[in-house]
């Protein structure tokens, strides 16, 4: 209670500092960065948005690289199972032919020594029509257990190979996603180098920003409330709405710091609904509707894939913007250029 009376003080506040100066006409311009540069904004200025939209593409890299990382952990994971099962299932299957090798080599030779009483011989050596039945019967029951052992152990023979070859392809995917993982992780360790120093310059010209100037990126403006609708949309919506003030992070899902698409995700997940973390993983997610069928709730995918917001309404959106910029609500085209829209629920 104390974090939430806090949060809603801090947002205060950050209404109470808006600046009348920052009503400055703002100019749609093509993968912008967050928030546009309004046309007479300083060289400073536009310097930090450039550097911000660099950053921002840096972290959906990282973001995206993360994600690749865990959906190979669960390759790996599936190919080690795979493994792990060809071969206990390879160790029964060897087991099965030794056994049926060893009874099919005892009834061979038992086939063997008895050769010799075909039909013929045991009509000769039987003592009466019953004896030369039972030798018949016998010779019946012995030629059967050895064709039912010979299948046995073909069957056993053929497990065995099977096995071999899903161990090997096993084997072989395991050591792929191995291999892969490990250029997985390289790759997301040179892009969180990069993306640390672009923060930092982006940290660096914020601070040489006029005091005006910070105060109007740092300014939440209005705090928007509405009636949200019923639903799994309306549910994300009011959470994301709740977050107005909260300050951008790169990487961050919450609870007082985001980015953009871990905004919209932990939204929609406090509504029940999983999405991709990214937001290009968001641009693909739901299904797609026009610009005139936008509501409540839906996904604005901006500049690419590599930002986006959740419409408030037909014209507005709320979205956590970039460095040193609180959560906020905006004109649906102010974020950039759109890429994609997108309704999850509903």
């Amino acid at each position: 209670m104390a974090s939430q009376r806090l949060k809603r003080g801090l947002r205060g506040a950050m209404a109470a500092t808006a600046v009348a100066a920052a009503a400055v006409g703002v100019m749609p311009v093509p993968a912008g960065a967050q928030p546009n540069t309004p046309a007479n904004a300083s060289e400073a200025l536009k310097k930090y948005n450039e550097l911000a939209e660099q950053a921002t593409k840096l972290n959906e890299e990282v973001l995206r690289a993360e994600e690749q990382r865990d959906a190979n952990q669960a390759v790996l994971n599936e190919a080690n199972a795979a493994l792990a099962q060809a071969t206990t299932a390879g160790e029964q299957a060897r087991t099965d032919e030794e056994n049926f090798r060893v009874q099919v080599d005892k009834l061979t030779e038992a086939s063997f020594e008895g050769a010799r009483f075909n039909q013929l011989s045991a009509l000769l050596v039987s003592d009466s029509q019953q004896d030369f039945l039972n030798r018949m019967s016998a010779l019946g029951v012995l030629a059967a257990d050895n064709n039912e052992a010979l299948g046995l152990l073909s069957g056993a023979v053929s497990a065995a190979e099977d096995a071999r070859v899903k161990a090997a392809e096993a084997q072989g995917k395991a050591q792929a996603a191995t291999d892969e993982a490990i250029r997985i992780a390289d790759d997301i360790k040179k892009r969180q180098t990069e993306l640390a120093g672009q923060i930092t310059e982006v940290k660096d010209q914020l601070n040489r920003l006029t005091a005006q100037e910070r105060n109007t990126l740092r300014s939440v403006g209005e705090v928007v409330n509405v009636t949200a609708p019923a639903g799994a949309a309306g549910e994300a919506l009011r959470f994301a709405l709740n977050q107005q003030g909260d300050m951008y992070r790169y990487g961050a899902t919450g609870p007082d710091f985001w980015d953009c698409s871990g905004l919209t995700s932990k939204a929609y997940a406090e509504a029940g609904v999983t999405i991709p973390r990214t937001s290009g993983g968001q641009a693909g997610a739901g299904r797609a509707i026009s610009r005139a069928e936008v509501g409540p709730g839906d996904l604005i995918i901006y500049n690419g894939g590599n930002h986006v917001a959740m419409a408030v309404d037909n014209g507005r959106v709320v979205h956590a913007s970039t460095d040193g910029v609180p959560v906020k609500v905006v004109s649906l085209e102010s974020p950039g250029s759109i890429y994609a829209m997108r309704r999850i629920a509903g």
